[in-house]
């Protein structure tokens, strides 16, 4: 993988695409939908689950956006840069609504739920905003829409309750999917704006969750990761993480299990045993670090020090010898010194990420840090330590990555390669891009799994051929 100035380039769990993530279940003239999806694995989650939700009040999915009678943005508030493409997106979009004025623009998600005036004073021809805990109520608000002469219709009250308990995700085809098993966050980090827009954190119920991952199977699904804002810290009732993963693993068909993104103080010893005990969860975690600096991680109210990040790195490589690890890092968060950032340049090193996720602290609104923290670090400092940040990442993990030749991964197969089409491609276990050429006389589909000697390697893909075995 690949650390970047764009965050929505580097993180594979990122979606910026223009496609229609609504479902194709079909088409039905006066319902159909264009659902645009914008930020994480939790929007794409999300998207699905509207799917599920409209399907069953006869809503299909519309093939392009001119033949859309309802087109929505879910949309993510974590970084405004994708914020201003959203407005940018909905300016664009405005042209279907003068050509039919009957069709209805709707905003959903976390940027709706922050901007709910700001949406409707510079688009004010958005007919719907309604923030990620109305989607139960969607079709009776896409009702209200199409009355005559009718306000924008806004939704955005925040429910504690909402699990979203008895709805079914409206899945498209595929071998590797999602569940969500924890919606919103307790740990009001002074840089985040996730407890503010997705509300307290509360837990699905394991008998929902599961219910979902044998639906997946049953659909031909190899591989699920579970979701949460902090998901390690999921509880419900006498259920906890480690308790939740041994009961997935259980679900036959389903033969990978990965979960992100896990908080550092949350990672119990117990859920270190776990996560050692079964071949189905994958030797991949993504640990958020943050900073290295033990004055930076207090001002961003992070509850551990660098040196317990680095006991729990310890303790978890111990039990998981062979576990690839990736992280997030901020750097430029008001009042870094030289000192604060070199401690982080340490801890990289001292950590050896097989990749990072590096960013530049922007400041958000309605944040503590926004309230509290003023910005002191001018853009040219923040991008030359970003910059110097990213070479030395890419320089580790190049190193990582060609200390796998000449071994032997079990991929599981995704499709044809991008930039060869006689190459197929797919991960390892521990999340690693492998290409490797189509076998002769063998025909492999998404979904099967192969073992694959590594020949080559790039600090972001593996290079290999098939062996037996």
């Amino acid at each position: 993988m690949t650390s970047t100035l764009n965050p929505t380039q580097a993180d594979p769990n990122a979606h910026n695409g223009e496609v229609n993530t609504m479902p194709n279940v079909g088409q039905r003239p006066g319902k159909r939908v264009f659902i645009e999806t914008y930020g994480c694995q939790m929007n794409l989650a999300d998207s699905e689950l509207m799917g599920g939700v409209l399907s069953t009040r006869g809503y299909t999915a519309a093939p392009n956006h001119d033949e859309a009678d309802v087109i929505l943005i879910n949309t993510c508030a974590v970084r405004e840069r994708a914020e201003e493409r959203v407005f940018g997106r909905l300016s664009h979009l405005l042209r279907y609504k003068n050509e039919r004025p009957e069709v209805i623009l709707g905003v959903t998600g976390c940027m709706a739920e922050r901007l709910r005036e700001v949406i409707t004073e510079r688009a004010p021809y958005v007919d719907l905003v309604i923030g990620p805990d109305a989607y139960r109520r969607l079709p009776e608000l896409l009702e209200q829409c199409q009355e005559v002469d009718a306000d924008p219709v806004i939704d955005v009250k925040l429910d504690r309750a909402e699990t979203y308990t008895g709805l079914t995700p409206e899945r498209r085809p595929g071998i590797s999917g999602w569940v969500t098993v924890q919606r919103g966050c307790d740990k009001f980090c002074t840089f985040c704006i996730v407890p503010f827009v997705r509300g307290r954190e509360r837990g699905v119920s394991p008998e929902e969750i599961l219910t979902q991952c044998r639906d997946m199977a049953a659909r031909g699904y190899k591989e699920v990761t579970l979701l949460g804002q902090t998901v390690n810290s999921y509880k419900h009732e006498d259920t906890d993480f480690a308790d939740l993963l041994e009961e997935v693993v259980k679900v036959e068909g389903i033969e990978r299990v990965r979960f992100t993104s896990p908080y550092p103080t949350d990672f119990t010893p117990k859920l270190i045993a776990t996560m050692a005990k079964h071949d189905k969860i994958c030797n991949y975690l993504h640990l958020p670090l943050q900073s290295g600096s033990d004055r930076t991680l207090e001002e961003m109210k992070r509850l551990y020090t660098s040196a317990e990040f680095f006991k729990l790195v310890d303790d978890i490589r111990a039990a998981i010898p062979d576990i690839a690890m990736s992280t997030d890092i901020i750097v430029g968060f008001p009042g870094e010194t030289d000192e604060d950032y070199e401690e982080t340049v340490a801890a990289l090193e001292r950590i050896r990420f097989d990749f990072a996720y590096l960013f530049k602290y922007s400041e958000r609104d309605g944040t503590y840090a926004s309230r509290k923290l003023p910005d002191t670090l001018d853009e040219k400092t923040k991008g030359r330590r970003l910059a110097a940040l990213i070479e030395r990442q890419e320089a580790i993990s190049a190193e990582i990555f060609q200390n796998r030749i000449g071994t032997t991964v079990r991929v599981m197969v995704e499709g044809e390669s991008r930039r060869d089409a006689a190459d197929l491609c797919g991960r390892s276990d521990d999340f690693k891009m492998t290409v490797f050429p189509k076998p002769e006389g063998r025909e492999l589909k998404p979904g099967d799994f192969v073992n694959v000697r590594i020949t080559d390697a790039t600090s972001h893909t593996l290079l290999g051929e098939i062996v037996e075995g």
